[in-house]
């Protein structure tokens, strides 16, 4: 049954190494379920209404994108989405968490409709293959620094931005053996290294006290829902709010679009102009799930960058998309055992996996220095703005400066002009 709905043997898979990347993936992914709510309860949605919210949004969507598309891409609420919607819409604009949630379902409609137009598809088509390549890279960047950042290899710094951190601290020094050991294993080409190193690195931050086994009931019984269905949409259509949307939407459009491309590009879905067959299916399934974001309350949901850290353990179809679907549905009632993986353990192999996917480098034309010059800027600009649509804003508008100033008008796809304008207009408003 398996191999009639996913077509394992033709991806060159097979269940044991689907599921393998599942888990991978969702172990990688976990502690969404704590970060989102943490972040969110901020500007006032209950905590444990957004834990819940979060994890059956992510798994129903998920396993709902498996199906649907048979990729191995997996969705949660998104990181920065909701800083923007905690910090941005409430706390900054002064706006009610329904409101904002409001906004949410209001941006993913758009998107939605965006998608059924063709819109979204035709903008992913016509960017150059250059360009697709560095967005890939780039994220593959953003990966790996995340993972620096959570081994606390790199910290904040006042003087210089960020700094190396002291290992002398018991999570660092996790880290640290962590990598050494993933490396190793994924160096030696061992099935399920990613995987096995997060396990391992896991046990060892237990002897070093860096986690520990929850106390108490590791079962949840009650859930909380009280955030599902509490979206205030009407206020969210008052027209003062309406560039705010488009912002959101921007951020929004483009993030899942990077992270498409960067993912299809490492598991090697993408053909030899760089286009994802089936892109209609994932693009429609993304853009339900920011509505189905801002209906839960939890923020808008969209494609994960850490999906890649399964299809580099060799995930390759829906299956895996699906085994972390049930896992994040599981998570709503085992949170406390989600809990015990440390930020140390899954630091490494986001590290790895950024590794795996800077490796597209080398088919990057550097001697064309008007396609060059835009994709080195995406390759900096992902992690430097901590934003995977700002990167690629700075490389698509300049783009389209260059190649305008150099006359080459004919190389520009009129939607690149579109794009690169609608940008140019956010980053105006972004820095009002």
């Amino acid at each position: 049954m398996l191999e009639q709905m996913f077509k394992l043997k033709e991806n060159g898979t097979d269940v044991r190494t689907e599921v393998i990347a599942g888990i991978t993936t969702f172990m990688t992914m976990a502690y969404i379920i704590f970060v989102n709510p943490g972040i969110l309860s901020a500007a006032g949605v209950p905590f444990s209404g957004a834990m819940v919210a979060t994890a059956l949004a992510a798994g129903l969507i998920t396993i709902v994108m498996g199906l649907a598309t048979n990729y191995p891409f997996a969705l949660a609420s998104g990181m920065g989405l909701n800083a923007f919607v905690a910090f941005g819409l409430v706390k900054g604009m002064g706006l009610t968490w329904q409101t904002a949630m409001g906004m949410v379902f209001l941006e993913g409609v758009v998107i939605t409709l965006l998608v059924l137009t063709n819109f979204r598809e035709a903008v992913m088509n016509a960017i150059p293959i250059t360009l697709k390549r560095a967005i890939g890279v780039g994220i593959g960047l953003f990966i790996a620094f995340i993972g620096l950042q959570s081994a606390k290899f790199v910290v904040a710094s006042p003087a210089t931005l960020v700094q190396l951190g002291s290992f002398h601290k018991p999570e660092t020094l996790v880290a640290a053996v962590g990598l050494v050991i993933t490396a190793f294993l994924v160096a030696r080409r061992v099935k399920g290294g990613i995987l096995l190193g997060i396990l391992i690195t896991t046990v060892i931050a237990l002897f070093a006290g860096v986690t520990k086994l929850p106390t108490g009931a590791w079962v949840s019984a009650k859930l909380d829902t009280s955030t599902i269905m509490a979206l205030d949409v009407r206020s969210a259509l008052n027209i003062g709010l309406w560039t705010t949307i488009f912002a959101l939407m921007i951020t929004d459009f483009f993030d899942t679009m990077g992270t498409v491309i960067a993912i299809g590009g490492e598991a090697g879905f993408l053909d030899k102009e760089g286009r994802l067959p089936r892109l209609k299916n994932v693009l429609l399934v993304d853009s339900m799930a920011a509505v189905l974001g801002g209906v839960f309350g939890a923020s808008s949901v969209t494609t994960y960058i850490e999906s890649a850290a399964g299809v580099g353990e060799g995930g390759r179809t829906g299956l895996t998309a699906v085994v972390t679907g049930i896992l994040f549905l599981l998570a709503v009632f085992l949170a406390p055992v989600a809990g015990i993986v440390p930020a140390a353990a899954t630091a490494p192999a986001l590290i790895i996996v950024g590794f795996l996917m800077m490796t597209v480098v080398k088919d990057i034309r550097f001697d064309e220095y008007d396609e060059a010059i835009p994709a080195f800027l995406i390759l900096l600009g992902i992690p430097l703005t901590y934003n995977i649509s700002y990167g690629i804003g700075l490389g698509f508008v300049s783009y389209v400066v260059i190649k305008a100033l150099r006359g080459k008008f004919d190389e520009i796809h009129p939607l690149m002009w579109i794009v690169a304008l609608a940008f140019a207009v956010n980053f105006f408003f972004q820095g009002r």
